[in-house]
Order: C-alpha cells, then structure tokens, then sequence
C-alpha cells in the first residue's frame, strides 16, 4: 500500500504518545504511521488497543538509544516525519536516577537526529523533526502573575528536566548547523486517560477508590498549568503540520490550580460518582516532605499557538476532571493491571 507520508512517533505506547498515535492513525488514514517505543513501565500496548489492527499503523519494540536500530527503521521505513515523544518523566524517578533520564533523553534524541540527518543528507522538502518537551526547562515562577513564553530563559532545577534542557538544545543545535527541518513544542502538566498511575490525577483517583492515603508534598501549596491530553495532541497535529520550522510553541491548558484545591476537586468527583458521600475521602489527604528541587509555581502563556494557528483548549479543567475519572473507574482493569507487580515496589519506595 503506497502511503503519502511515512512518520516515526516514538514514545507512542505511553500516556501522551498515545493519544498523539490514535489521532494521526485515524486522522490521516494516507500516513504510515510507525510506532516505536521501548515499552518500559510507562509504556502500555493495551493503550492503543482500538487501533492496533489498523492498515497505517506499525508498531516496532526498539530502543532510541540503539542507533542502529534506529537507523534501521528510518531506511526500512522511509521516515519523512517525526514526533518525538520518547522520554523518562517524572521528576521523582530522576532525583533517584539521573542517569537513565539522561541517557534516553539526551543520548536517545541525539541518536534520532543523527538518523534523520544522516538518512535524510540534505534533502529535507517536506521533512519534519518534532520535538515534545516540558515547561519544567524554565524553572519557577513566582506568584506575581508572570508566565513561561517562548523567551523564557532555561532554568531547570531537577534532574529530569535538566535532561529535557538539554535535548531540547540539541534539537536546536542540528536546525542551526545542518538546517534539520525541526519544531519543538514545550508543554504544561497533562491530565486524561491512559495515564500511568505515578501521576497525582490516576494515582489519587485510584487511592480514593481504594480508601488509601493520598500524599500531599509540604503544604500542598506548589501552582501548575493542566493541560487535557486530547487538546495536547490536537494541538501536536497543528504544529507537526502548520508550525514554521526552527520555532518553539508553548502548549499549556490557561488553567493554574494549587496542589491542595485540585485535590479537593478530585476527591469531590470521585466520591460523587462511586456515590459516596460528600467529604468521605477528606481524611484520606496525608502531607508528607516536600522532595527536594520541587518548583514552586508552573504557567504557560501559549497566545503564540493560538494566534499564529488558532490552537485553543476544548473544555473547562471541571469537565476535564469528570471527563477523567470517569474513565478511570470505567476502565479499573486497565489500571489494576498496570499498578500490579513492580509498580507497587516502586510505589512503596516513592511514599513509604
């Protein structure tokens, strides 16, 4: 079957990436769309389940860190396109194992731009490199009504997002000295379905369910941007297609919420529709130590996105949130099977 595009999305088996799969694989049913993932404990197969027997879709086990492997793929598949989703992320896993983030953030997008550059040589109409990263490159912002635009100087202050720094550099580094045709874009923290459960919204909602303490860092009184996985992806789409080459888009939700009053949203969702009372799980909010280099506050201005290309968040954060929970005790299989087995180590390691 002859495909008009041909696009590596790596990272696709996990939580964003495979929101960003389902979408060009029913979108663009003319696109080949070429799944790689390593399908570490992020990375779930059973996420895109709906689609796997798709005629655009291929998914190939690899890791970006091989790049002959790497290589491999782009010549076997002739890649014209990518979207880089590939990455460790969480902030705790990194302050416990700086290498491994790293390795697969660094090393990993080192390695898919030396593939594209190389396989690619030059002839780069119509070619495309993605890069998703996170506003945690910033830094902090104070509560004084400022945001993270694309100006924004890098500040990292955790291992994870010193990481993302860093391969959001190199992506820069191959556009100035190659002319590799790349995009990045720098998102909020992002909530939905499909979520790996070290995530505050799955893992609390699935605490509440199980009548476990929901732990709270310091007072609970850190700000972030949510941003719904759905209008992330849309708004991957837009920019894979639309953005003009060599600039950086910030994608954030228009929606700060404290730690602590997200929370109490939460628990008042949940309780409401596993029809408890109002308030039974209140008790349940346990404040633990804060862990260390934890940012104070996180916001995105993306008026870029939305008046350059008309990118605007599709719901309110309360719709979001009954939108998400639902889902999550709709699908409790799901995620009885991925907190079972390693993850409930790695849980009790986290906040014992």
């Amino acid at each position: 079957m002859e495909f008009k595009r041909n696009i590596l999305i790596t990272g696709g088996a996990g939580f964003i990436g495979s929101h960003v799969v389902r979408l060009f694989v029913e979108k663009y049913p003319e696109y080949h769309i070429i799944n790689l993932d390593k399908l570490t404990y992020a990375g779930n197969l059973a996420n895109l389940t709906d689609i796997e027997n798709k005629l655009n879709y291929t998914f190939v086990k690899a890791d970006i860190c091989d790049f002959e492997k790497v290589m491999e793929i782009f010549q076997q598949y002739q890649i014209d396109g990518v979207i880089h989703l590939a990455a460790e992320s969480h902030v705790d896993r990194s302050i416990k194992d700086p290498f491994t983030f790293a390795n697969t953030n660094v090393m990993g997008t080192l390695s898919l731009l030396q593939a594209a550059k190389v396989c690619w040589d030059g002839n780069y109409e119509g070619k495309r490199f993605y890069h998703i990263s996170t506003d945690e490159v910033y830094g902090a912002l104070q509560f004084d009504g400022t945001f993270f635009t694309e100006t924004t100087k890098y500040d990292p202050h955790s291992p994870y997002s010193a990481s993302k720094a860093s391969s959001d550099h190199f992506v820069r580094a191959y556009h100035d000295t190659y002319g590799l045709p790349v995009k990045i874009s720098n998102c909020s923290i992002n909530y939905g379905s499909y979520q790996f459960p070290e995530k505050l919204i799955p893992l609390f909602i699935n605490n509440i369910r199980h009548n476990k303490p929901l732990p709270v860092y310091g007072k609970g009184e850190n700000v972030r941007d949510w941003l719904f996985v759905e209008d992330h992806a849309r708004a991957i789409d837009l920019i894979f297609h639309k953005g003009k080459v060599g600039d950086t888009y910030n994608i954030g939700g228009f929606n700060e919420w404290k730690n602590i009053d997200l929370i109490k949203v939460l628990i008042k969702v949940t309780d409401h529709l596993l029809g408890r009372p109002e308030g039974a799980s209140d008790h349940l909010i346990t404040y633990v130590t804060d862990r260390a280099g934890h940012d104070l506050r996180y916001a995105i201005d993306s008026t870029k996105l939305k008046n350059e290309l008309g990118w605007e968040p599709s719901l309110q954060f309360e719709e979001g949130i009954e939108k998400t929970v639902k889902w999550y005790l709709e699908n409790q299989e799901w995620l009885d099977h991925v907190t079972s087995g390693d993850y409930q180590k790695y849980y009790e390691m986290m906040y014992k």
